[in-house]
């Protein structure tokens, strides 16, 4: 089946409403009570060694305490996270394959395709929302520009000219920056990379002006000296950089980060989906995990079924104007 842009507002809005009803009216049964009997699988559509992935480790070992069986971690990456993704769509609904659902692939990645292998909303059990995950915006220790203010005023005195760069298109970063293009009235060039490992040694080599990345790979290098964080794109200033202000303080209303959850294949059962769902909101709202994502730059936000779904709506009616004002297309 192809998803087409055509058919995604009343799909999503036929497929919210039989969620919004399911999911909090599920009560235990003869599937939750012989659920799990073998190790489940929990996809990260992104490679080994980013946020996603330590995160989703961090999240599977919980994951496996509480269901008294190992929850396995497969890296399986591509076409944006998209390939990942689109497995878990098409697997059994049993519970035994998971993904790590996340903007690029579920909301609002797929405003910006001409198709997708599966309907984001109706082709999947959403289970929980982990949390939002703001980037940071870094120039390289050296860049003149000390604050995010001056390096806007240097965007606008030399329009054209100033790059920026993110781990690609379609990525979070991306977002944010057509967002504050869109909201400051600039004219910058953006310079897509697949993945944020050559951006960062492009930035640190003066090829590029400045970079939005995941605090979790940006947090060394500002600390060690070699990048300076000017603003990050949260809603709040984050607690391990309290001095940096936040792009919506610099630009009012540009707030963009990345989001990451918790999904099934749809039509899983609904005492299964309910476990999980209760399982992971448990895991999120520990006060040791929460410290540790804080840590990592993540806000939680154990959102879980319905709540998840309206949020992955939301990002959707917030990111279309953007997409569609910025004419983004990701192919």
């Amino acid at each position: 089946m192809t998803f087409t842009l055509g058919r995604q507002r009343f799909l999503q809005a036929i497929a919210a409403i039989g969620l919004l009803v399911a999911l909090p009216l599920a009560m235990p049964g003869a599937a939750a009570q012989t659920y799990p009997s073998r190790p489940v699988k929990l996809i990260v559509p992104f490679p080994p060694g980013g946020s996603t992935d330590v995160i989703a480790r961090m999240i599977a070992q919980r994951l496996g305490d509480a269901l008294k069986t190992p929850v396995v971690v497969e890296n399986k990456a591509g076409a944006g996270s998209v390939l990942g993704t689109d497995a878990v769509a098409k697997a059994a609904a049993d519970g035994y394959t998971l993904v790590v659902s996340a903007n690029p692939a579920i909301a609002p990645g797929p405003l910006m395709r001409s198709s997708i292998p599966y309907d984001p909303v109706r082709d999947f059990s959403h289970l929980a929302l982990l949390g939002t995950f703001p980037n940071g915006f870094v120039v390289r220790a050296e860049h003149p520009a000390k604050t995010m203010a001056e390096f806007i005023a240097m965007a606008r005195a030399r329009p054209g000219a100033i790059n920026y760069a993110s781990a690609g298109l379609g990525s979070a970063g991306f977002l944010t920056g057509e967002l504050l293009k869109q909201a400051a009235g600039l004219d910058m060039v953006h310079v897509p990379y697949k993945g944020s490992g050559p951006a960062i040694t492009d930035l640190l080599g003066g090829q590029l002006d400045g970079m939005f990345e995941s605090l979790v790979t940006a947090t060394g290098y500002v600390r060690g000296g070699k990048l300076r964080l000017l603003a990050v794109s949260g809603d709040a200033r984050s607690k391990t950089f309290p001095d940096v202000p936040t792009l919506s303080e610099v630009v009012p209303g540009v707030v963009g980060g990345a989001w990451f959850g918790v999904s099934a294949p749809a039509r899983l059962p609904a005492s299964v989906a309910l476990r999980l769902q209760t399982e992971v909101q448990a895991i999120m709202t520990a006060p040791d995990i929460q410290a540790r994502l804080g840590e990592l730059g993540m806000t939680p936000l154990p959102l879980g079924g319905a709540d998840f779904v309206a949020f992955i709506l939301a990002e959707n009616r917030k990111w279309g104007p953007v997409i569609k004002a910025g004419k983004i297309t990701v192919e």
